[in-house]
C-alpha cells in the first residue's frame, strides 16, 4: 500500500454504551453505596487489567502521597480478570498485598459484579481519573474517562498523549511522585479539576466518538477518488 493510500483512523468510544451513558441523578452514588465507597468523600480511580504496565502499585503510592494532605481521600481499584488469566490474578494478590490494611483503597473485578454501568458510576464520581500506564496501545479508558468530565492523570506513553493535553485535561506523568504531586494540585483546584473536565469531554466530542468514524470514511473514499484536498474538507 503506498503512503498515498494508507489511512490512520484512531479507536472511539460509543457515547450510547452503558459504560458511557449520562447517568440519572443518584445513579451514581447507588453503585458507590453498594461497594461500601462513602460517596460524600473525594475518590479517584483507575480502571484497567491487573498487570504490571497499568502499575496499580504505583497508583497506590501516588493515592498515598495525595491521601497525606487529604486523609478523606478514596481510591477505586477495578480490573477484569479471567480464569484462563493466571498473570492477572497474580497480579490482583500483589495489589491486596500493597493496599495492606487501608479499607479506604477498594479494589474490585468483574467477579464482585462490577459490570460496564459500574465503571460508568467510579468513573462519573471520582474527582480525576487515573490511567498510569508504563506501557499503552491505545488506552480507550482514558477517553471513557475524559467524556465523564474529569480530568485525567496518564502515563506519558503510547496512546495516552494523543488523548490528554496536558496542563489542559489532565497530566501526562512518568512516575508515581509525579503523579501524586498532581493528584495533589488537582484535589486542592476545584475550579481547575472542572475547566480540565469540561475541555477534556470536549476533545472526546470532536474527536474520538463514534460518529468521528464517519468522517474517517467519507476523508477516505475521497481520497480514494482523487479528489482535490480542498473539496475533502
Amino acid at each position: 500500500m503506498s503512503e498515498a493510500n494508507r489511512f490512520i483512523a484512531p479507536p472511539a468510544i460509543d457515547p450510547l454504551s452503558a459504560k458511557n451513558v449520562t447517568l440519572s441523578p443518584g445513579e451514581a452514588d447507588s453503585v458507590l453505596k453498594r461497594f461500601s465507597v462513602d460517596s460524600p468523600r473525594p475518590m479517584v480511580c483507575q480502571v484497567s487489567r491487573f498487570d504490571p504496565w497499568k502499575d496499580p502499585l504505583g497508583v497506590i503510592d501516588a493515592y498515598r502521597m495525595a491521601k497525606e494532605r487529604y486523609p478523606e481521600l478514596q481510591l477505586v481499584l477495578v480490573g477484569s480478570l479471567a480464569h484462563d488469566d493466571p498473570e492477572g490474578e497474580e497480579w490482583l494478590q500483589k495489589v491486596l498485598k500493597h493496599r495492606s490494611r487501608d479499607a479506604d483503597i477498594h479494589v474490585l473485578t468483574n467477579m464482585d459484579g462490577v459490570g460496564n454501568h459500574e465503571v460508568n458510576a467510579f468513573q462519573e464520581a471520582a474527582k480525576v481519573v487515573i490511567q498510569k500506564s508504563t506501557r499503552e496501545g491505545f488506552g480507550l479508558v482514558v477517553s471513557e474517562g475524559l467524556w465523564k468530565g474529569r480530568p485525567v492523570i496518564g502515563g506519558n506513553c503510547g496512546g495516552i498523549p494523543l488523548q490528554v493535553r496536558d496542563g489542559e485535561t489532565g497530566y501526562l506523568v512518568d512516575s508515581s511522585a509525579e503523579c501524586g504531586e498532581r493528584l495533589i494540585e488537582l484535589l486542592s483546584d476545584e475550579d481547575t479539576c472542572r475547566r480540565m473536565g469540561a475541555a477534556g469531554r470536549e476533545v472526546v466530542r470532536e474527536h474520538f466518538l463514534l460518529t468521528r468514524y464517519l468522517h474517517d470514511y467519507v476523508r477516505m473514499f475521497r481520497t480514494l477518488a482523487g479528489l482535490r484536498p480542498s473539496e475533502r474538507d
